[in-house]
């Protein structure tokens, strides 16, 4: 790792993602806000129509679709720019820009739903068998009826239309708190030489081998979140008060079931789910003890959970993370690894590596009329690879939604958002273990997925434990201050961690901080516990060749928002009504451990 991270000017362009197909220039898309602020009045105009007549009725969804896939193309261009460099000015003008206007959106085109229900079900019903421009419509007026009884009136929908765009400043201050305006003391290692600690460059930092650069890298993050506590405790506060006051507006009995009735799932999966992992903590204890052991470590700390086991790190440059994910692709047939490779090596879909004032994470974007968008910081080591693999997955899951749907139809939930991206994880690794017979790149594979459970089935979880305490303190009127959400967050965390590891409370304890978007999208987190799962379940199947298993789940990648998302997954070939994909992962996860620990075995000299 260089001491000294690049601009973002600095960096080679073909590095970057392609930002300009989308629009070629930052005066480009200035043009394209106004079109839209242009045409907001000839969506205003169909306001107390929408009854008069099918024809109206599909004019109206035409019209609003068109300005509606031009907003959202406005938006991820915008948070694309401040995504890469949180210091740039002019681009943290536009994302403000993109969401006033998003709210302008929602507040002119609030009176639509609240119009069809008052057209009545079975009038709409009759028309999508009439009106072949609504035939499309069906499912999405079957979900407009399960939501009516949430559904405002016109004027209510249009204020808390006007409310999106502040609604979302406690986000947005505490993403810029941590992006921008967080001071990092850099690590140091036993070296004595200065490393720069960033949100980019912490991961590789803690699995570092040098423990004391571990250690300094965990300690002096954790201590910068620490030193604005209190500010971002106000900020998750006003964003937990958010979720609970658009619950209460919309008629739900609490922000559970809010979150979760936006996607017709029951409350049941969410409690399933934690119960589940709290029934199987012992093997993370058990996993604890086992690297703890390996390391010959009298006490293991939070700064070691991703200390490399082996000295043999593989180095893996991006043009090889490609080729082992396209090889490891290839159950899935030629067409879904051509469209993969093409996008990574040719068409520019991912901003590569890190560069100064480059936000923390990983994700996949993009929009209607656009390929898909990675954003990553790549290091060119295995974990990197894994980040690589699981983007991919996303934004192969939004290319297949996008061409196969309309666009009423062309995102899916975020139920299902993290199924397709922990599966290419899945069988990634797949490959990797069965075509490597080296020790050491067994265990360095082992590891990394050992440290992905660790983010989805153990940090996340825990989150959705906290996040759900959080909630019904706020529904209960109860105010909470830093030092309790720190409090809570620990005793949680010591509960995963069992006897197997000394905890540091405090700095343990504001890992909530660290989460500067997650916790701000009510009830997300629980939903990257049920994803890997269904996804290690419908990888299982593929690797055991089981008869139509890829062409299911090719259909689910394909289906979008065409069907609700448990049906979708039932149609890929996992139910999530039930715990089973989630013991059946923590089995996955166990025999993770038990070939760790046989590898870690003394081998017998000849």
């Amino acid at each position: 790792m260089s001491n000294t991270l690049p601009k973002r000017n600095e960096v080679p362009v073909q590095h970057t993602w392609d930002v300009d197909s989308i629009f070629p220039t930052p005066a480009a898309w200035a043009t394209a806000v106004e079109e839209v602020k242009a045409r907001l009045p000839e969506l205003a105009a169909y306001r107390g129509r929408l009854s008069d007549s099918a024809a109206v009725l599909a004019d109206w969804q035409q019209a609003y679709e068109d300005v509606a896939a031009q907003a959202y193309r406005i938006f991820v261009y915008a948070s694309m720019g401040v995504s890469v460099d949180s210091a740039d000015q002019a681009a943290t003008a536009r994302f403000s820009r993109a969401r006033e206007l998003f709210g302008q959106v929602a507040t002119v085109t609030a009176f639509a739903e609240p119009e069809m229900l008052q057209i009545g079900f079975e009038t709409l019903r009759q028309w999508v068998a009439s009106e072949p421009r609504l035939s499309i419509y069906g499912h999405y007026f079957d979900l407009l009826e399960k939501r009516a009884p949430h559904v405002r009136s016109a004027e209510v929908e249009a204020i808390l239309g006007q409310l999106s765009d502040f609604a979302g400043t406690a986000t947005a201050t505490h993403g810029i708190l941590v992006n921008t305006d967080l001071s990092y003391t850099p690590a140091v290692g036993s070296d004595e030489v200065s490393r720069p600690l960033a949100q980019s460059t912490i991961g590789a930092l803690l699995t570092d081998p040098d423990r004391e650069l571990r250690r300094t890298a965990w300690t002096n993050y954790a201590d910068a979140h620490l030193a604005y506590k209190n500010t971002m405790a106000n900020c998750l506060s006003a964003g937990i008060k958010r979720d609970v006051f658009y619950a209460r507006a919309r008629n739900y009995q609490s922000s559970l079931e809010a979150s979760m009735s936006a996607y017709h799932v029951p409350t049941e999966v969410f409690h399933n789910t934690i119960k589940t992992f709290k029934a199987n903590l012992p093997t993370w204890h058990r996993y604890w003890r086992i690297r703890r052991q390996a390391l010959g470590y009298d006490a293991l700390y939070e700064w070691d959970i991703k200390a490399p086991l082996t000295d043999q790190k593989p180095s893996v440059s991006f043009a090889q993370a490609i080729d082992w994910i396209g090889t490891g692709m290839t159950p899935l047939g030629d067409e879904y690894v051509e469209i993969l490779r093409r996008g990574a090596l040719q068409e520019r879909w991912v901003d590569i590596y890190p560069n100064q004032g480059k936000r923390m994470g990983a994700f996949s974007t993009g929009a209607p009329g656009t390929h898909p968008f990675i954003f990553m910081s790549y290091v060119d080591d295995l974990f990197s690879m894994s980040t690589l693999a699981h983007e991919l997955g996303h934004s192969m899951h939004s290319y297949y939604s996008r061409a196969n749907q309309p666009l009423i139809y062309a995102r899916y939930t975020l139920f299902e958002a993290e199924v397709a991206s922990n599966f290419n994880q899945a069988l990634t690794r797949a490959y990797l273990m069965e075509n490597f017979a080296d020790p050491a790149f067994r265990i360095a594979v082992i590891e990394e997925a050992m440290s992905n459970f660790h983010r989805y089935f153990f940090i996340m979880p825990t989150l959705a434990r906290f996040e759900l305490e959080i909630h019904e303190r706020a529904e209960r009127g109860e105010p909470f201050t830093a030092d309790d959400l720190i409090s809570l967050m620990a005793d949680l965390f010591a509960e995963g961690y069992g006897d197997e590891l000394q905890m540091d409370r405090e700095r343990t304890g504001i890992t909530w901080a660290m989460f500067a978007t997650h916790l701000y999208s009510n009830f997300y987190v629980y939903q990257y516990t049920t994803g890997i799962s269904a996804a290690h379940a419908l990888a299982e199947k593929i690797l055991r060749q089981e008869p139509g298993a890829v062409d299911n789940y090719l259909a689910f990648l394909k289906s979008g928002g065409s069907r609700y998302p448990l049906d979708s997954l039932r149609l890929a070939g996992v139910d999530m009504l039930s715990p089973e994909p989630v013991e059946q992962t923590f089995q996955v996860l166990g025999r993770m451990v038990d070939a760790l620990e046989e590898l870690l075995q003394p081998q017998p000299t000849a």
